[in-house]
């Protein structure tokens, strides 16, 4: 068990320690069980008998992610991650209490001044028990995060204020009279059908304040009343379906966009939100695929090449692969992006940069963005006469 107060794990330069030291936040976390697994931003440990929280951290945003555990002597397993993103300045002293019954931090400590003096009184009695926040990862951090603002971040994480890897599930009824329980279907004889099975489940909603707020991507690809060549186009081109998510979350700030990707991609690779990585997908198929807005907006475009870059960064080659299909989801995605991006009509800078970002991806990951998909179409194949497949 590794107790994170008292190792910072590198060798820091004394300038920037110095700095961090007197311009640094500070996490005073107290009660925090012994083998909770916790972390901020790119790094966790597992909390040792010391700790008392985080020192020296940078001002910005940040990830502060947690897993209680089991006591030894009850097997030790690790619960799912929970999460909030913070926002903290020069000098800032949060503080928070481990609720033992909810498994989680209690920040409304830090709402009493009288008690925020006094820790921060206390500081030097207890800069032993703080573990230096992880500077190695802190460039790293800011490359995957740099287009997330502190009002972006409030506005999209749910309203509980807690990021968690599992959804917090109820039934949409909630059988509280025997009236609701009598109207279900009867579970005391068998199943005639999966079907029959599936129906029988009580219908489950995810707890209201618990949801990801995640900007909705319109269904239809194309405008009201359009016309059957308008629909077709829309289908090829989505660039009614980006404008309508623009127009509808981010008109006076359209690079928010990419913030809004930098998150739900955070949120999976850090908090293992998997719907993280699924709306991450959906964003990403409707930028790479909006031909018309590539010639219109070019600073989105160029904004969303560096993000891609460090993003992918971070995931091995083989990670978009269907294990079913042997698809690969990105190569298909980023092959419509690139065709779209070197075309005419748009500008020379994000032309340029496309191009090198695409000889970048097929160097580190040997993708290849120039095979023709229908190369992988099925092939027919003509049967000798008389010979029939059963």
């Amino acid at each position: 068990m590794f107790d994170m107060a008292g190792s910072s794990g590198v060798d820091m330069d004394p300038d920037v320690a110095l700095r961090l030291f007197e311009e640094g936040a500070t996490l005073v976390l107290l009660g925090v069980p012994r083998g909770t697994e916790l972390g901020i931003d790119l790094k966790s440990w597992q909390v040792g008998p010391r700790f008392r929280g985080v020192k020296m951290i940078p001002p910005g945003l940040h990830f502060l992610h947690f897993c209680s555990a089991n006591s030894p002597s009850c097997g030790g397993e690790i619960g799912p991650k929970s999460g909030l993103f913070l926002t903290l300045k020069p000098r800032e002293i949060l503080l928070a209490h481990w609720d033992p019954k909810e498994e989680d931090l209690d920040f409304s400590a830090s709402k009493n001044d009288e008690e925020v003096n006094r820790i921060r009184d206390t500081l030097r009695e207890l800069d032993s028990y703080l573990g230096p926040y992880p500077f190695e990862v802190m460039r790293k951090w800011v490359s995957l995060t740099d287009q997330i603002s502190q009002e972006l971040a409030v506005n999209l994480q749910p309203l509980s204020g807690r990021v968690c890897a599992f959804s917090d599930i109820i039934p949409e009824v909630q059988f509280r009279h025997t009236k609701d329980r009598a109207e279900q279907p009867r579970n005391d004889t068998a199943c005639q059908s999966m079907k029959e099975g599936l129906d029988r489940l009580p219908k489950m909603k995810q707890r209201e304040g618990t949801e990801l707020r995640f900007s909705v991507i319109p269904k239809k690809t194309y405008p009201p009343g359009a016309s059957p060549a308008e629909i077709t186009r829309c289908s090829m081109d989505l660039s009614y379906s980006l404008e309508s998510v623009l127009e509808q979350n981010y008109p006076e700030q359209p690079l928010n966009l990419l913030g809004e990707l930098q998150f739900a991609f955070v949120c999976f690779l850090v908090g293992n939100v998997y719907e993280g990585f699924e709306h991450w997908k959906c964003l990403l198929a409707v930028l790479c695929r909006s031909e018309e807005a590539m010639r219109r907006r070019k600073e989105l475009y160029l904004g969303l090449i560096t993000v891609l870059y460090h993003q992918l960064g971070e995931v091995p080659p083989d990670f978009f692969v269907d294990i079913v299909s042997q698809n690969n989801f990105l190569t298909s995605t980023l092959q419509d992006f690139f065709q779209f991006a070197t075309g005419t009509g748009v500008d020379s800078t994000l032309r340029k940069k496309a191009e090198k970002f695409k000889v970048h991806l097929t160097k580190k990951f040997r993708w290849d963005f120039d095979a023709d998909l229908e190369d992988c179409a099925p092939v027919v194949v003509e049967l000798p006469e008389g010979i029939t497949v059963d």
